[in-house]
């Protein structure tokens, strides 16, 4: 034993210095203590118990293995111990489709080929999708190692998309639909100038503000029967998803108060689906057409037969009327229709011409340019953008000259609406489902007005005077 002792200090002597070689024999000597109290002998990598009775396990190198192998195996084994102690890096890289991108120039960006791009649009004809990318769209690509892709997730909106996943030679496809948390607001404001800035103090988003114009549109000339001193009130949805805010929902209810004469609006789904806003007694905010085809604009010339022409010089009858706004305001059809004219046409420049039930017919002249899809043949709803303003033709400014035919003759469109018949409002029948649907509604709404209303009154009440 001595001598095994000795030789095993002679060796070590060789590869560590003095101070180690201290602790060394210090454990050698506790080893043989623990060999000598141990009455079976030990193989390699076995558990070995003491007289105290604990448990220790014993991996000794074999005679063959030098203290540099035994460094180097130990090194090793912290290397991979700490390896798997690493978390797990994500391959997934994510990008937004731009203006310009393609599916090309994507999977090229990401280090995919041409080869993998075909690859997953020929899995399934549900992969044509692809195809069509807007932008604002998310794309995200799981490449475990160079030139595979093992996911692609397509995000339309943070509600809804699609996921491919690889199976074994082709991809298979999932949609991906979240529901929103959603939140109910109420807001409300008084008009000193014009309803959007009255809504923009009100915080009121834009988008909602333009939606609530659209439904009283049958109802209210925003542009000329407004008043200082009119009122609305608004509640509408507000949509979380993972507790971010992602936009805005529908509009629930609305009210407005012109020159002292209150609309109440209540949103109202039908048993075929179809929504509609309603009075409380069931009558339809949406008449046979809206007042006017902008939304933002100044009447620069109205309809009279006697005007006299800015270009000629001379007068002429002007059978329309001239809305003034900036170039590329969205222009409206004021009722649904089909449209029998869109291209250029004289001094009306760009012009669009639609044909409505009951020999009604209306002309949009001026056109910067036409709206997607809209074309000789193509069918169009009430408050669909058919064009944008422009200054085309015999135009002397960006504006829309619009026109309004009954059985081939010329109207006023401001005065010719209110002699017109209303869209179709509830059906007796279905006056029990439509109340049963809307009275919370209603109640709610009352609810918040009238705690904005006290909310107001103590406000003022508390605020101090000057003087």
């Amino acid at each position: 034993m001595t001598e095994l002792i000795a030789s095993a200090q002679s060796l070590l002597g060789r590869y560590f210095p003095r101070n180690h070689l201290v602790l060394a024999s210090g454990l050698s000597l506790l080893l043989v203590i623990i060999l000598v109290s141990t009455p079976e002998k030990a193989a390699d990598g076995e558990d070995l118990s003491t007289s105290n009775g604990h448990t220790i396990s014993l991996s000794l190198p074999t005679e063959t293995t030098t203290p540099a192998e035994i460094l180097a195996t130990d090194t090793n084994a912290i290397k991979a111990q700490t390896i798997e102690l690493e978390p797990d890096l994500s391959a997934w890289t994510d990008l937004q489709v731009q203006s310009g991108d393609n599916l090309s120039s994507i999977f090229t960006k990401v280090g995919l080929n041409a080869q993998a791009m075909y690859k997953v649009l020929n899995s399934n004809s549900e992969a044509k999708m692809l195809n069509t990318l807007y932008p604002g769209y998310e794309l995200s690509f799981n490449i475990p190692e160079p030139g595979k892709l093992e996911q692609l997730k397509l995000l339309k909106s943070p509600l809804e998309g699609y996921v491919f996943t690889l199976n074994n030679d082709s991809y298979l496809v999932e949609p991906i639909l979240r529901t929103p948390e959603v939140a109910t607001i109420f807001k409300e404001s008084t008009i000193d100038d014009s309803l959007f800035m009255a809504a923009k103090r009100a915080d009121i988003p834009t988008a909602a503000t333009m939606e609530m114009a659209d439904i009283f549109g049958g109802v209210i000339d925003f542009a000329l029967e407004t008043r200082s001193g009119d009122n609305f009130g608004i509640l509408y949805e507000e949509k979380f998803l993972d507790g971010n805010f992602i936009g805005n929902g529908e509009i629930m209810a609305a009210q407005f108060t012109n020159q002292g004469k209150q609309f109440i609006a209540l949103r109202y789904e039908n048993e075929a689906g179809d929504v509609g806003y309603f009075s409380p007694e069931g009558e339809s905010m949406r008449k046979a057409f809206l007042r006017t085809p902008l939304d933002v604009f100044r009447i620069s010339s109205n309809f009279n037969l006697n005007r006299r022409h800015p270009i000629l010089n001379t007068i002429r009858a002007h059978k329309g009327t001239d809305y003034a706004a900036p170039r590329g305001t969205p222009v409206r059809a004021t009722s649904d229709g089909t449209v029998t004219w869109a291209a250029r046409n004289g001094s009306f420049g760009k012009l669009v011409v639609l044909q409505h039930r009951g020999q009604f017919e209306t002309k949009y002249a001026h056109l910067n340019d036409y709206a997607k899809g809209v074309k000789k043949g193509a069918k169009v709803k009430q408050g669909q953008i058919i064009g944008y303003v422009g200054t085309t033709g015999g135009s002397t400014g960006p504006h829309l000259h619009y026109e309004f035919l009954m059985g081939g003759v010329h109207q006023n469109p401001r005065t010719i609406l209110d002699k017109l018949p209303k869209a179709i409002s509830i059906d007796p029948e279905e006056m029990l489902r439509f109340q049963a649907q809307t009275a919370d509604l209603l109640a709610k709404f009352r609810n918040y007005s009238e705690d904005s209303r006290l909310l107001s009154m103590n406000t003022a009440a508390e605020s101090p005077i000057t003087r």
